[in-house]
């Protein structure tokens, strides 16, 4: 279900045209590369134990992704980057350590503070490094409770 930042829900039929929309308002070859990127986290949900089905919504005019069924993981949401043409981002939440984690997993990979993951469209998606921070995004909240239960 696609949903608008407002909690107002959007009806099923018009909800995926309103994210393709969004898609299509994109330039290429970001609009591809978002496509990818939205199919590879999709992909890495249903290969992850513990995620359930994820929500696609809409928030801050962003395509985001929710894990309503668990409450397994933090919001991802993705985007162009609008001062930089080109370029894209998968954008996490700002408290949580994951983008500190993917900096000392990954620091070959491009960063914006504690929030993103920067790439650009003119380079291949590193497709096993972004599964993998997904992954650890769509898991989150699980893997903190599984640390305070060990305590």
């Amino acid at each position: 279900m696609v949903k608008k930042a407002g909690k107002k829900s959007l009806k099923r039929a018009g909800a995926h045209g309103a994210m393709e929309a969004v898609f299509e308002a994109y330039p290429q070859p970001v609009r591809a590369r978002l496509k990818a990127l939205r199919r590879l986290i999709f992909a890495t949900a249903r290969a992850t134990k513990g995620v359930g089905a994820l929500e696609e919504t809409l928030k801050w005019g962003q395509p985001s992704y929710l894990t309503p069924e668990t409450g397994s993981g933090s919001t991802i949401r993705i985007d162009q980057v609008k001062s930089v043409a080109g370029q894209y981002a998968v954008y996490f939440h700002c408290q949580t350590n994951l983008v500190e984690t993917f900096r000392e997993l990954y620091p070959e990979l491009h960063f914006s503070g504690n929030r993103a993951i920067l790439l650009d469209a003119s380079e291949a998606l590193p497709e096993a490094k972004l599964r993998h921070c997904v992954a650890l995004a769509l898991t989150y909240h699980l893997n903190k409770r599984k640390v305070a239960g060990a305590k």
